[in-house]
């Protein structure tokens, strides 16, 4: 029987990254229109720091295979403290794109991030093929709660505002707590043990599976690049923009978000052992991009909320068993590289949509954003049942 305790460990860390990253998701557009920049630079802004992510991620693809990935995800812990330190000391957009890019800065709900290949090898390797599904439920259950509690913690600029606090510099004091939280993180990817990677285990090579993780990169592409259109970032502006949300509602309603999104990734675990995990992700996506695509049109704040709610409980139920179904479909020995190829052209291609969703913006074009990502999802789901329903994972026969 395995130990949990580098699970937990894990865990741990994924708490406080998300943590982190929910509250900077809602912080950073309202950064970036203190500091003078308009929409359409905060897309750009976006749109590098995902495309960064990329690059590294494809760097990480390369390492992975080498070295340890311990090393690795304390490496990245470090790279979180040193942006959050970098952010708030910088007024330059020119030197804020560049720190965006190179940092680790996650403007999206979801976790597109150079820590999340590493974390699924780990997750992979140290959970039995019976729990694996249920595993990386726990896992996207708990970096949603704690992204659900860093969007409450959005509220705190507003609590220091009232306190004789300017709001700039109280947004500043946040991302020191962003790299606060990194540091702390490292500390918990410290105790997972080190295990060296043996050259002669090859891990980077991707054989019998190659064409499988080919079709899944591609389709998981698409997906990504609508949801780009729509990363939490963008939305907070869009709600800003039309409702003239304070940062305290913000926060609530993106608590509310992360908390229905994190329960609903054991429910999907439930539902993919009595439907499968290919019709799990299909069948609770495509309701969400329904919903998703009404409330661009909602006439009232409460029917938008309610829509966004909605699209919150449905949309995330393929997180789960996405990663667990890419992990059952390739081999053992490729499972370090899958993780890392189905990953890389996920953040590439989410790193194009933020910049067109801002250039939307800038031209009053505030629906199309959502109602691109929506058709484009929908146009995921049904490919995906098309080319996949047939591949079945081992436990379910």
């Amino acid at each position: 029987m395995r130990s949990t305790q580098p699970i937990t460990w894990l865990f741990a860390a994924r708490a406080l990254r998300d943590f982190g990253d929910g509250f900077v998701a809602i912080l950073l557009p309202v950064y970036l229109l203190a500091l003078g920049f308009s929409p359409l630079q905060v897309g750009f802004i976006a749109t590098a720091s995902l495309f960064g992510s990329a690059l590294l991620t494809i760097v990480i693809g390369f390492l992975g295979a080498r070295h340890d990935l311990r090393r690795l995800l304390l490496a990245a812990a470090a790279l979180m403290a040193a942006t959050g330190i970098a952010v708030p000391m910088i007024n330059d957009y020119g030197l804020l794109l560049v720190v965006a890019f190179a940092g680790t800065i996650n403007p999206s709900a979801g976790s597109v991030s150079i820590f999340v290949p590493l974390e699924h090898a780990v997750l992979a390797r140290e959970a039995t093929s019976a729990d694996r599904t249920r595993m990386f439920a726990r896992y996207s259950l708990v970096g949603a709660l704690a992204s659900a509690g860093g969007a409450l913690a959005a509220a705190l600029p507003d609590v220091m505002t009232q306190l004789g606090i300017a709001q700039l510099t109280s947004i500043k004091l946040m991302f020191i707590a962003y790299a606060l939280v990194g540091i702390l993180g490292g500390l918990f990817y410290a105790r997972i043990p080190p295990r060296p990677v043996k050259q002669a285990d090859n891990p980077a090579a991707l054989g019998p599976s190659r064409a499988i993780v080919v079709k899944l990169a591609a389709l998981f592409s698409l997906d990504a690049f609508a949801g780009g259109f729509v990363v939490q970032a963008l939305l907070a502006l869009w709600l800003f923009e039309r409702f003239n949300l304070s940062l305290s509602e913000a926060g609530l309603f993106f608590f509310w978000t992360g908390v229905l999104s994190a329960f609903s990734f054991p429910v999907a675990a439930w539902l993919s052992k009595r439907v499968g995990l290919v019709n799990t992700m299909v069948f609770t996506h495509i309701p969400s991009s329904i919903a998703l695509s009404l409330a661009a049109f909602a006439p009232t704040l409460p029917l938008t909320i309610t829509l966004l709610l909605i699209r919150a409980a449905l949309s995330q139920m393929d997180v789960p068993t996405r990663s667990s179904y890419v992990m059952a479909v390739v081999t053992e020995a490729e499972r370090a590289a899958a993780a890392s190829f189905t990953s890389v052209p996920r953040s590439l291609a989410a790193a194009a949509s933020p910049a067109l969703a801002g250039a939307l913006f800038a031209a009053s074009y505030r629906a199309w954003p959502l109602l691109i990502c929506a058709s484009l999802k929908i146009t995921y789901d049904l490919l995906l049942l098309w080319q996949f329903r047939h591949l079945k994972p081992p436990e379910e026969g």
